[in-house]
């Protein structure tokens, strides 16, 4: 069974940069489609961010395109979200995400706030 654990959260400035991360450990990270969702607050949907795939392929939302890069290094069994041109309505909890056929796993999250 993996087991995801995420870091690198904390407070920023608008504009400011983050870096998250996500390390894995139990199963063979290589093999499973990763992302990032987010949840802006308790009562609100958990919102998809960026994912990649085991080839490496990614894709992103709207609201985050051209300012979050997705990434990830099966080496050291870990994914990244580097977080640029932060903006408050980025502040969210971040979480990790994997699967792999019916099999899901989810971190137990990160916070990040956007705040001056």
């Amino acid at each position: 069974q993996l087991q995801l654990v995420e870091s690198g959260g904390g407070l920023v400035q608008p504009g400011g940069s983050l870096r998250l991360s996500c390390e894995a450990s139990g199963d063979d990270f290589s093999i499973y489609a990763v992302a990032w969702y987010r949840q802006a607050a308790l009562g609100k949907q958990r919102e998809w961010a960026a994912a990649i795939t085991t080839r490496g392929s990614t894709n992103y939302a709207d609201s985050v395109k051209g300012r979050f890069t997705i990434s990830r290094d099966n080496a050291k069994n870990a994914m990244y979200l580097q977080m640029d041109s932060l903006k408050p309505e980025d502040t969210a909890v971040y979480y990790c995400y994997a699967q792999r056929g019916v099999d899901r796993y989810w971190g137990q999250g990160t916070q990040v706030t956007v705040s001056s």
